[in-house]
């Protein structure tokens, strides 16, 4: 008997007497076609579920002309988004029919809707007594179970849909993103490769897939997966900015810029698309198409904060105009009085500009629980060494640990003034004070090591560097570190070799870096190695003396003596009382002679 014919049997209802119900039931029949569609797509709401089980003892559902009644004008509210009436009628066809699942599950969506999740996890669960086979319970409790923070009972009824139903794709990705979200990657990828063995050209798949690879920094393979799926879906905007971010984290950043401005030219209303484009402009320091981009966001909408403040960081790291820097990082302020970063790069803006009374003003304002305030702490004790006014820039630090105590960049700054001081004993103990606050800090061990080779503990020194590697084992500053003192003493050359090229690979570039592995190839009596690398560091840093020594050194053993006395005479017309370059040149003119 079809829906419609149910619906019209008058006699199958309860007597309607009054005029309020005779116009729900035309509303019934009103709907009736509607109704049929939806009650198919819900897996036959007819009060039968589908492919299933029967919920009945005998194995067929009996359903009652009232239930049926109750259900109909339940469906009818829910369309016309009468909700708070909608759960009444439901809640009247399970008084009647207490084990239909369909049925439970629109009950239940309403109670999330009205806000009682435990109620709505309460009916599907007793559901699930007498109905463990359908899906469409164990999908929603699963996402209530997430909402609810109880992950392992949303993974737990995830994983009993795809044992249910194989081919049910929305369990892999809740699960994906589950895995994703509790740093579990290798299940995560696990279960999005179930997925696509099931739907090999699934765009979500290949997405979730590429983020996950992303996340785990593997950048590569992120690539390849935000292209395969791109390949599905050609101008899915997320993957294609995803694709960007990507290139940009590998310095990829023309690939990176190629994507925004596509994007842009199809959308030059997207405003975020925009500004990474302009963030990326300004990383490549390019800054007057940086400042073309902030000022067309601004164009869109004036009262964009953001591209305000970035149009002011242009301004600020051009290093031309700080006048302007400063109109735009007061304007945000004007909107914004708590935004810490405006504030900040306002004040360093009147550092750069000799504007010391107005910089250690707003330096102050910005708050201890800021993450600038320890870096704004320090620039206000730089400018009050700067007028000698130590004492007062080490009380100022002292406070400001006392306000963070877990701070090991305040911690360092408070020793590089003791040590400036020449206290280095109490620049040690404030080191290790703030290593017991923060013994995974980096920066204090390296820090302290470099304090105990000043002081001639070379073991202990490297003992510390050896710590920040414990931390850090890509640490490029303490693996040269160790590799150099190892090499100045012409000793565990091949070691020192070994650590300075991983440096030099952390660091491609770095002038100290590439001395370092010069000199120790000048102990290994590498002497055209030496050469070559010397150079390349005294061309990175043309004014540093021990590097223009390093390569004296090496000319003099190769037997360019000409260009060795060249660098060592200029040297000493910046040190003309260094007894050691005189030496050296006497000695090299002596070869020269010879």
């Amino acid at each position: 008997m079809s829906l419609t014919q149910k619906l019209g049997k008058r006699e199958r209802y309860a007597k309607v007497s009054t005029y309020r119900e005779q116009m729900k039931i035309i509303k019934v029949i009103k709907y009736s076609i509607i109704l049929f569609l939806f009650l198919s797509v819900v897996a036959c709401m007819h009060l039968v579920e589908g492919k299933k089980k029967p919920v009945s003892e005998e194995g067929i559902i009996r359903t009652s002309a009232n239930a049926y009644y109750h259900y109909s004008l339940g469906v009818v509210h829910s369309l016309e988004g009468n909700f708070d009436d909608a759960r009444l009628e439901y809640e009247k066809t399970l008084s009647i029919e207490p084990r239909v699942p369909s049925v439970i599950v629109e009950l239940a969506i309403l109670y999330v809707k009205k806000g009682d999740i435990t109620r709505a996890i309460e009916l599907l669960e007793k559901s699930l007594i007498y109905n463990p086979d359908y899906t469409d319970t164990r999908l929603i409790l699963g996402g209530l179970y997430i909402n609810l923070k109880e992950y392992n009972n949303a993974i737990r009824e995830y994983k009993k849909v795809t044992e249910l139903d194989p081919h049910k794709l929305e369990p892999y990705l809740y699960l994906s993103i589950i895995y994703r979200d509790r740093k579990n990657y290798e299940e995560a990828i696990k279960v999005l490769e179930d997925l696509l063995k099931i739907d090999p050209d699934n765009l979500m798949g290949h997405y979730y897939l590429a983020k996950i690879y992303a996340e785990m920094k593997l950048y590569s393979k992120a690539e390849e997966w935000f292209k395969k799926t791109l390949d599905i879906k050609p101008s899915f905007e997320s993957a294609l900015i995803d694709l960007a971010v990507t290139y940009e984290t590998q310095r990829k950043k023309d690939k990176a810029i190629k994507i925004y401005k596509k994007l842009i030219k199809a959308h030059p209303l997207m405003i975020g698309t925009r500004f990474k484009l302009g963030k990326t402009y300004l990383g490549l320091d390019q800054y007057e198409k940086a400042a073309r981009e902030f000022d067309e966001i601004l164009r869109l909408d004036e009262s964009n904060t953001d591209a305000r403040l970035s149009l002011g960081l242009v301004y600020y790291f051009e290093g031309k105009n700080y006048d302007r820097a400063i109109e735009e990082f007061l304007a945000v302020l004007k909107k914004d009085p708590i935004n810490h970063n405006a504030r900040y790069f306002l004040a360093s803006s009147y550092e750069e500009k000799g504007m010391y009374v107005d910089a250690l003003k707003e330096f102050e304002i910005i708050p201890p629980e800021s993450k600038l305030y320890g870096t704004a702490r320090i620039h206000m004790g730089i400018i009050l060494k700067k007028g000698n006014h130590t004492s007062k820039a080490i009380d100022l630090i002292k406070e400001a640990i006392d306000q963070k105590k877990r701070a090991d960049d305040l911690y360092g700054f408070l020793a590089s003034l003791y040590e400036e001081d020449k206290k280095l004993k109490t620049a040690e103990d404030t080191l290790k004070k703030g290593l017991l606050f923060s013994p995974q800090s980096t920066n204090l061990h390296y820090r302290l090591g470099v304090l105990y080779e000043r002081t001639d503990r070379s073991q202990e020194s490297i003992t510390e560097m050896e710590e920040v590697l414990k931390i850090d084992f890509n640490n490029a500053e303490a693996l040269n570190f160790i590799g150099y003192s190892y090499a100045d003493r012409g000793i565990k050359l091949d070691e020192a070799e070994k650590m300075i090229k991983k440096a030099l690979g952390l660091k491609p570039g770095n002038g100290y870096i590439t001395d370092s592995l010069g000199w120790t190839y000048f102990k290994q009596n590498k002497i055209t190695l030496a050469v070559k690398y010397l150079e390349e560091a005294a061309k990175l840093l043309p004014e540093d003396p021990t590097i223009a020594e390093h390569l004296g050194d090496a000319y003099e053993k190769a037997g360019f003596f000409k260009k060795a006395l060249k660098t060592y005479r200029k040297l000493l017309h910046s040190n003309p009382r260094n007894k050691t370059l005189k030496k050296k040149i006497e000695k090299t003119i002596k070869k020269m002679n010879f």
